[in-house]
């Protein structure tokens, strides 16, 4: 398995015979070079939406007609975008799992928003949420953009997480010292990638406090495009 970001929340995941693409923003992610664009899109079989702000969803219905790959993610951010032209979309919701290919992938919990700009202000899009990935022998929990959550106990438990993609530069989301704790507290993850920081001047710039935080634990402070295997 390959976990590659793209900056910010957006990751290329390579496992069995998939290539996911995860909340993908590359028009204007001050992390992606616009000549690395070719290479994130590059042979995307499916598209996974977590909610519908802009660095997650901006350039979607260009991505998804690029690449041809189908696009999933909350039922209702689903039918905006269907609305808007997206083809081939799968609306679920919270507790779902839907098939790729030999890749099972299972919504679950956030806390956070989830809304598209609209003529008089935001349209809110349904519930934020989540993943959990499952191929190769792994599970791969795809935090989204959350704070901490009592959900996290039960999802630990129930699904098993043994790598964590937890967004970490606060602001908006967690900070490196609330997504050690959570993961101390919820999970027994082997590896752990933050995500969500450096974009901005109000996110986190550093990992150290993440890295300080999980003795033991293998966390990877992602680089964009270079391929974290696993």
């Amino acid at each position: 398995m390959d976990i590659i970001w793209l900056g910010h929340g957006s990751f290329r995941i390579e496992i069995e015979d998939q290539i996911l693409l995860i909340d993908p923003w590359l028009t204007g992610n001050p992390m992606l070079d616009d000549a690395q664009h070719d290479a994130a899109l590059s042979g995307v079989t499916q598209i996974l939406v977590t909610h519908g702000h802009f660095d997650h969803t901006q350039d979607l219905k260009m991505v998804a007609e690029k690449t041809g790959a189908p696009v999933a993610g909350m039922v209702e951010l689903m039918g905006y975008f269907g609305a808007q032209g997206v083809e081939n979309t799968t609306g679920f919701n919270k507790g779902g799992t839907i098939r790729c290919g030999k890749v099972d992938v299972t919504m679950v919990p956030a806390s956070h928003s989830s809304s598209v700009d609209g003529d008089a202000g935001p349209v809110y899009m349904g519930a934020e949420i989540g993943f959990m990935i499952r191929g190769e022998g792994h599970t791969v929990y795809v935090s989204g953009d959350t704070d901490i959550m009592a959900d996290m106990d039960w999802m630990g438990d129930y699904h098993k997480p043994d790598i964590g993609i937890l967004s970490a530069g606060g602001h908006f989301t967690m900070d490196m010292a609330g997504a050690a704790y959570a993961a101390k507290r919820y999970f027994d993850f082997k590896t752990v990638i933050p995500c969500h920081y450096r974009t901005f001047d109000a996110l986190e710039q550093s990992a150290r406090v993440l890295v300080d935080g999980l003795p033991g634990v293998d966390v990877i402070e992602p680089e964009v495009l270079k391929a974290i295997t696993l």
